[in-house]
């Protein structure tokens, strides 16, 4: 990952979110827990994020992105069709995109403005999806980290309220 992901992408990519005034966030399938993971950590930082669960709502919110918005999409191979379609409205709506795939070449790849790449193929049948998710999420938390060193005092008052809303939910 570190030949894939490096610091300057990742400040690329953290810089493009921290610019926007909303974020979209589209993942299925098993990306998608990753998406969903991803939408929390971004509005604990205090970004206004949307992650609709449905695919074609994600697209319906991809088209009405504007050119100060990101797209972030995330995509294991890089070729599910509702994150590539998402991906390409966000672009036809003027919107930034930002790719998180295991491969470079694909469909998601040649759709964003910034991609990260991590994960990729295993030797063993099927498990490279688990890799790929252990591999994403490793990139989500340097990108929250990158993130964080950007917005600074307010990212850190947006961490502080997200862990008292955490500590409420705890006995």
């Amino acid at each position: 990952m570190a030949a894939t992901v490096t610091p300057e992408r990742l400040r690329t990519a953290a810089g493009l979110l921290d610019a926007a005034p909303r974020v979209l966030v589209v993942g299925v399938g098993l990306s998608g827990a990753v998406a969903l993971d991803t939408a929390y950590r971004l509005r604990a930082l205090g970004c206004a994020v949307d992650a609709p669960a449905d695919p074609l709502t994600a697209q319906l919110a991809a088209s009405q992105l504007t050119s100060a918005d990101v797209c972030l999409a995330i995509s294991h191979t890089g070729a599910t069709r509702s994150t590539v379609d998402a991906a390409r409205g966000a672009r036809r709506a003027g919107a930034r995109v930002v790719a998180l795939t295991s491969y470079a070449r694909s469909p998601l790849g040649e759709s964003s403005d910034c991609t990260l790449v991590a994960g990729g193929q295993d030797l063993v049948f099927g498990l490279e999806t688990v890799a790929s998710r252990l591999a994403h999420l490793t990139v989500i938390d340097a990108l929250a980290l990158t993130l964080l060193g950007l917005r600074g005092a307010p990212a850190e008052a947006a961490l502080r309220l997200s862990a008292d809303v955490t500590v409420d939910h705890s006995y």
